[in-house]
């Protein structure tokens, strides 16, 4: 097997035509399907087939080609490391964030990566954790914001926050709390739009809500993040969650947070890399602009309800 060969599958994929990845690659049509048979004799399965839609992958083309995007992503970090130096790092860097903190971290970071080293190439990936989990294992990621939930063990993790999960409604809902704060239980009360219970933040909410002894009563599982605004703005309830996925609706005045005073509820931020695969320089220079972007919101208190987890220089938990 060739990494020519990945590349040029994966191109096939991507343009979804045989035609169109030759035109692409720069070589003639019958050379490729000629690389691509040899690779499908070698795996011993089919990756491709042809349908309406043009070239599309088999379920085992599927597994391939998340494969050879992970080689392919090393291979260029690779050389990458061996070309560039620390002084003026450069190549492209994968890093992802979730859905729910991209609010907060996704545009000043981007802008600071651009200030600062022009010449990194940063591909920001706003995902649910789970895939974010596994882009990461596979290498398809150099960097991930994840939230420890226990299971990140297997990855080289930095704290960067401890991120308060607060009672937001629509500013004039009447669901809103009139007082600083509520208690569990009276937020329990009230119609609640939540991530589904794979999310990140659902099994945290319902892990204190079992320890108190009490029960979410309604509930509206919603996945994405923007259905879930577009719900709270129509006014169907209220959501527990923390600020940052709703930092924009709430700085404009559109959203209300309001502190859950009787119980502690928050989950933990870590930004996470690969205990296997070394990070490149222009990896590392991003990793520590996380820190410093992390460390001045929490200080400007741009990123509401945080208390920063950073210490002075990036030390991962093995």
């Amino acid at each position: 097997m060739e990494l020519r060969q990945l590349r040029y599958f994966v191109a096939i994929v991507d343009h979804g035509s045989l035609s169109r990845a030759a035109k692409v690659l720069h070589i003639v049509q019958p050379a490729l399907t000629q690389q691509l048979q040899q690779l499908e004799e070698e795996l011993g399965a089919t990756l491709l087939h042809r349908s309406a839609q043009g070239m599309q992958a088999t379920d085992a083309g599927k597994i391939f080609y998340e494969h050879a995007l992970a080689i392919l992503k090393q291979v260029s970090d690779a050389k990458s490391a061996v070309a560039q130096s620390t002084d003026k790092p450069t190549g492209t860097v994968a890093l992802g964030i979730p859905q729910s903190a991209s609010g907060a971290l996704a545009f000043p970071l981007l802008t600071a990566v651009r200030a600062a080293y022009p010449d990194i190439v940063l591909q920001l990936t706003e995902e649910l954790t789970g895939n974010l989990t596994e882009q990461l294992r596979s290498g398809r990621l150099n960097l991930a914001v994840l939230f420890d939930d226990g299971q990140l063990t297997h990855f080289a993790t930095t704290p960067l926050v401890e991120e308060e999960m607060m009672f937001i409604t629509r500013v004039d809902s009447q669901f809103a709390c009139k007082r600083k704060s509520i208690t569990l239980e009276k937020a329990l009360q009230v119609p609640l739009i939540l991530p589904s219970i794979q999310h990140g933040v659902r099994p945290r909410i319902e892990k204190v809500v079992r320890q108190q002894g009490l029960h979410i009563e309604q509930v509206i599982d919603i996945t994405s993040i923007a259905i879930l605004k577009s719900a709270l703005q129509a006014d169907m309830g209220a959501t527990i969650l923390p600020v940052s996925p709703l930092l924009a609706e709430i700085e404009r005045g559109e959203m209300i947070a309001r502190s859950i005073n009787d119980v502690q509820l928050s989950r933990t931020v870590s930004l996470c890399a690969s205990k296997n695969i070394p990070l490149t320089n222009a990896a590392l220079a991003v990793e520590k602009l996380v820190l410093d972007v992390t460390r001045d919101l929490c200080i400007s208190k741009k990123w509401l309800g945080t208390k920063s987890l950073i210490n002075d220089g990036p030390e991962h938990t093995q």
